[in-house]
């Protein structure tokens, strides 16, 4: 009777355990987040994780308005973190956005960068306007679509250059600041536009920084969504983000976090 009572005793402990542990269930978390955000959320997401085993993070990461697209078609997802207001702006008009999540989380820069050697001789950005008028260098920039190319969009009418530019070929673009970046450490292209961060993550070096007067200040947006099914975990990850942790790794792959 006594080894019955004790069974019994263990397998309602059990059961309980179970019950409880139900409210730990593993559930999962999809981040839709530009593509220079790589590096850093990818770290700042193993980091998360070694304190919540049971969340699982699915990034996504891609130029802000292939994102946007992509949430505004249906696709499922928890967070959007946007290398550009526009592309946030534009979800918040069409009610995709969880109100009040909305937040400006960090801060980059338009950097001019060059491949090993620097074969055109580019030292600033004061040069590539000359080398752009002159017709005697290749930049790499990205898409109209893509906040980096709508940064080196705003340096052209900063500069007054025509768009016959495009015509000139002295531009080759990338879907997104990844393909950008590419295209300079591969030296296929004399310099590209891209962000510091890229820059960084590529070991390529940046001979100039663009001014706010030039192009703008390069925010990025984060927000969690209003289909997301787990709003909570979601706005937590995205607190996790701009904590202290989390700022030390953006500030280490040089963004500059906004608090």
């Amino acid at each position: 009777m006594k080894k019955f009572v004790t069974l019994v005793l263990a397998l309602t402990l059990a059961f309980a355990l179970t019950a409880c542990g139900g409210n730990n269930k593993e559930l999962e978390l999809t981040i839709f987040a530009a593509a220079s955000m790589q590096e850093a959320l990818t770290e700042i997401g193993e980091n998360y994780r070694k304190d919540h085993l049971n969340i699982t993070l699915t990034f996504n990461f891609d130029s802000s308005g292939t994102l946007k697209t992509q949430i505004e078609e249906g696709s499922v997802c928890d967070v959007f973190i946007s290398a550009g207001q526009k592309q946030m702006d534009q979800l918040a008009e069409e009610n995709f956005l969880l109100e009040g999540s909305r937040f400006d989380l960090l801060e980059n820069k338009v950097a001019l960068a060059v491949p090993e050697g620097n074969p055109a001789d580019i030292g600033s950005y004061d040069d590539l306007k000359s080398a752009l008028e002159a017709g005697t260098v290749l930049l790499a920039m990205g898409n109209s679509d893509v906040p980096v190319g709508q940064y080196t969009q705003k340096i052209f009418d900063y500069w007054g250059l025509e768009e016959g530019l495009a015509v000139s070929g002295c531009l080759t673009y990338g879907s997104n600041v990844k393909e950008v970046t590419a295209q300079v450490a591969e030296r296929v292209v004399d310099c590209g536009i891209i962000y510091g961060t890229d820059a960084f993550s590529a070991g390529l070096t940046v001979v100039d920084t663009a001014t706010e007067e030039m192009c703008g200040q390069v925010i990025y947006p984060a927000a969690v969504l209003a289909g997301s099914g787990h709003s909570d975990e979601a706005q937590a990850f995205l607190d996790y983000v701009r904590s202290p942790s989390g700022a030390a790794v953006l500030e280490n792959m040089g963004f500059s976090p906004l608090r």
